[in-house]
């Protein structure tokens, strides 16, 4: 039997997940839709991994990042839970080991990671505003009538892309509402939110920030050949895109969990473990918590929000 290794990225709007193997080739991999309920994604998307990996291969190690690594880690019993910002480098690093900037726009958050010398020296991530994020992206697509995955192309057709104030949501869709009432052609509105977008990213997440080559461009977003033509023009660089970028999170836990493996051989059948949380208040002080209890099989494995360390 050979080895492979499952790297899962929990995110708000996504869910990916690869398999690796000890060289760090991806065995197989997949991104679907979180949809709201992290658990049932992880179910749905381990199910798409188990019916692509070959035979032949065992699980040696788990890793989880994202929004809901935490939980996930929980469900899947990973022998290694990091953070987005660990996770995106690591993968990155593992393939372009030179690199000095990594550009993340993801579903929901974006974040800036600067390195030296394989070490990550400066960091930064949005604030709760999703403004210039990939939901925002889509939603802006839905009002045009468009496609999210048409606004690359259109933005490419503009010669005279419009000016739109994308670091507010609210005032993103006022202003493009008005543009398109007004009447310019749909390319130079979709252009102005691209190059918006990159703006918005520039001058918020990478303030301060000293952005030196080479420079790489990830997550869902660097799909967006319109976003990807303002980075590069505004920043006057080129711009790496792996064909993987948007898996980097997921690859680099999975590198993180072979290199922490502990001689396990893990299970993906899930099908008959049931994973439940329930949320109570505690009621015990004056603090009145709110907790969140996480029973694996009906054994209670963990219990979150105490303030006053009871649970």
């Amino acid at each position: 039997m050979k080895d492979s290794y499952l790297g899962v990225d929990i995110g708000s709007i996504s869910t990916k997940g690869v398999i690796i193997d000890d060289d760090n080739n991806i065995i197989t991999s997949s991104y679907i839709w979180t949809e709201g309920n992290p658990i049932k994604a992880v179910r749905k998307l381990i199910d798409i991994l188990k019916k692509d990996l070959p035979n032949n291969y065992q699980i040696k190690g788990i890793g989880t990042t994202g929004s809901a690594r935490k939980l996930i880690g929980l469900l899947l019993k990973a022998n290694i839970v990091k953070n987005e910002i660990t996770a995106h480098a690591v993968g990155t690093l593992t393939f372009y080991p030179n690199v000095r900037t990594i550009l993340e726009i993801g579903g929901q958050d974006s974040k800036i990671i600067l390195i030296k010398n394989g070490i990550i020296t400066n960091y930064a991530m949005n604030t709760l505003c999703a403004a210039g994020t990939g939901s925002f992206l889509s939603s802006q697509a839905k009002r045009l009538g468009l496609d999210v995955s048409e606004f690359g192309a259109y933005a490419l057709k503009s010669k005279n892309p419009v000016k739109i104030a994308a670091r507010c949501t609210v005032f993103a869709e006022s202003d493009l509402v008005h543009k398109a009432q007004v009447g310019y052609p749909i390319e130079d509105i979709v252009a102005g939110l691209c190059k918006s977008i990159v703006l918005n990213y520039l001058n918020n997440v990478g303030k301060g920030k000293k952005i030196e080559s080479p420079i790489i461009f990830q997550g869902g977003v660097s799909k967006n050949v319109g976003v990807i033509k303002y980075f590069k023009e505004i920043l006057g660089e080129d711009i790496i895109v792996d064909e993987n970028g948007h898996l980097m999170g997921a690859i680099g836990i999975a590198v993180l969990a072979r290199k922490n493996k502990i001689g396990k051989t893990y299970s993906l059948e899930l099908s008959n473990i049931a994973f439940d949380t329930k949320a109570i208040e505690c009621g015990r002080c004056p603090n009145n918590c709110e907790l969140l209890k996480i029973y694996r099989n009906n054994e209670l494995v963990d219990s979150w929000g105490s303030k006053c360390g009871k649970y």
